[in-house]
């Protein structure tokens, strides 16, 4: 399950951003992910949830937004989306085979995995009673 590890490193990324603006919270993570990374999108909001529940990062939402695929094939210079399979089990899987020729194409876009950007909210200090 690499969406794990990937939303450990993504929580202790943002943590260690977080301490240069101690006056603030983290409210949001705009995370991209590229379709052929086969990393699952709700899986991952889950990890980065059970992860942070118990940190400074507790209640900030992550924001996945899925970039899309494309490759380029060397044999018949296509240049655009890829060829997906359909198992049928299954949401359309991208594969790195031209759609055009079905030669063997190379990715030119879709591995992406990238914090975009960070959203703070200034922290709320509690009044203390006397």
């Amino acid at each position: 399950m690499h969406e794990f590890s990937i939303a450990t490193d993504v929580a202790t990324a943002v943590a260690e951003f977080a301490e240069e603006h101690p006056d603030e919270r983290v409210s949001g993570v705009h995370l991209q992910i590229g379709e052929l990374t086969c990393v699952g999108a709700e899986q991952l909001k889950f990890c980065y949830q059970s992860i942070v529940a118990e940190s400074a990062l507790a209640g900030s939402e992550l924001r996945i937004e899925i970039t899309p695929a494309h490759v380029e094939c060397s044999q018949c210079k296509y240049r655009g989306k890829p060829h997906y399979w359909d198992s049928g089990l299954a949401a359309l899987t991208p594969t790195l085979q031209c759609p055009k020729c079905g030669q063997a194409a190379e990715a030119i876009a879709g591995h992406e995995c990238a914090i975009k950007s960070i959203q703070f909210s200034p922290a709320q200090f509690q009044a203390a009673s006397f």
